[in-house]
C-alpha cells in the first residue's frame, strides 16, 4: 500500500508488514534551523553558520529534535494517515547526517510489525520504521517508533 493525498484514515486491519507510505515535502532555510534552536537547542553549531563551520558540522546544522519535529508533522500531515492521529508508545531515533538550511525534507515510512492487542481487542501496537531524507535521497533521520493504531469500527470485538 502507498498513501495518496488526502487518503483515508488507515486502521489497523488496513494495515500489512511492509506497506511503505511516503509524505509531502518541507522545506529548510537557515530562518528556520536558528529559530528553533533559539527556542529549543541553543548551541553555537545550531545558531550560527560562523560558529558551526569550527565544529564537526561544519556548518550550520539543524538540531535533531527540529529533524524529527518535522518528521512528525509531514506525517500527521501527509505521510501516514492513522485514524485517531499517530500516538506513539516508544520508539529509537537516530541522526546518522545533519539536515542543513538547503535540504528538502520528506519521510519514507515501512510498516515491520503489526500486533493486535489481546487485552484491547479495539487496538493494536504497529512498529513503523521511518527515514528522513534530504532531496538527494541522503537519509538524515532514522526513527523505528511502536504506534497505537485502533481496529475499524464493528471489527475486532470493539
Amino acid at each position: 500500500m502507498t498513501n495518496q493525498p488526502d487518503a483515508s484514515p488507515i486502521y489497523l486491519d488496513d494495515l500489512a508488514v511492509g506497506d511503505r507510505f511516503t509524505s509531502g515535502e518541507h522545506a529548510m532555510d537557515e530562518a528556520q534551523i536558528t529559530a528553533f534552536a533559539a527556542q529549543f537547542d541553543p548551541q553555537p553549531f545550531h545558531l550560527d553558520d560562523a560558529a558551526a563551520r569550527a565544529t564537526l558540522f561544519g556548518g550550520l546544522a539543524a538540531s535533531g529534535w527540529h529533524t524529527a519535529a518535522i518528521t512528525m508533522r509531514l506525517q500527521v500531515t501527509s505521510g501516514l494517515p492513522i485514524a485517531g492521529g499517530i500516538i506513539g508508545a516508544g520508539g529509537e531515533l537516530s541522526w546518522p547526517r545533519p539536515t542543513r538550511a538547503t535540504d528538502v525534507l520528506h519521510v519514507v515510512s515501512e510498516v515491520v510489525q503489526i500486533q493486535p492487542s489481546q487485552s484491547k481487542p479495539d487496538r493494536g501496537m504497529v512498529t513503523v520504521r521511518s527515514e528522513t531524507r534530504n532531496q538527494h535521497g541522503d537519509v538524515l533521520q532514522v526513527a523505528t517508533v511502536r504506534i497505537v493504531v485502533p481496529r475499524r469500527p464493528g471489527q475486532g470485538g470493539g
